[in-house]
């Protein structure tokens, strides 16, 4: 289990390629660097492994993308802060994810 997506929230992320037909899949959660660029929002997840997504990645690039929840763990940003979710944030469509100013 991992530590940023707790159990109630899990069983509402589909499975892995489960929106893949979905032209506008909704971010379910959202992960974040405080002290850096780098944001991820998670569409889907692995129910086998609980640790591999598919999302939408914000750094130096705008992507979608799989990614490792244990690797996120070990990421730091520029000051050293980890990855952390963002406890306000409310599942919302891709598109809408990708007009925001401030992400």
């Amino acid at each position: 289990m991992s530590k940023f997506i707790p159990k109630a929230i899990l069983s509402n992320i589909p499975n892995l390629y489960e929106t893949e037909e979905i032209e506008d899949p909704i971010c379910h959660v959202k992960l974040f660097t405080p002290d850096s660029n780098w944001t991820w929002y998670v569409i889907e997840i692995s129910k086998d492994d609980k640790n591999t997504c598919y999302g939408y990645v914000k750094g130096l690039e705008s992507e979608l993308g799989y990614f490792s929840l244990k690797e996120l763990e070990s990421v730091r940003g520029d000051l050293g802060l980890e990855v952390e979710r963002d406890l306000s944030f409310k599942p919302m469509l891709l598109s809408g994810v990708k007009d925001l100013k401030f992400s």
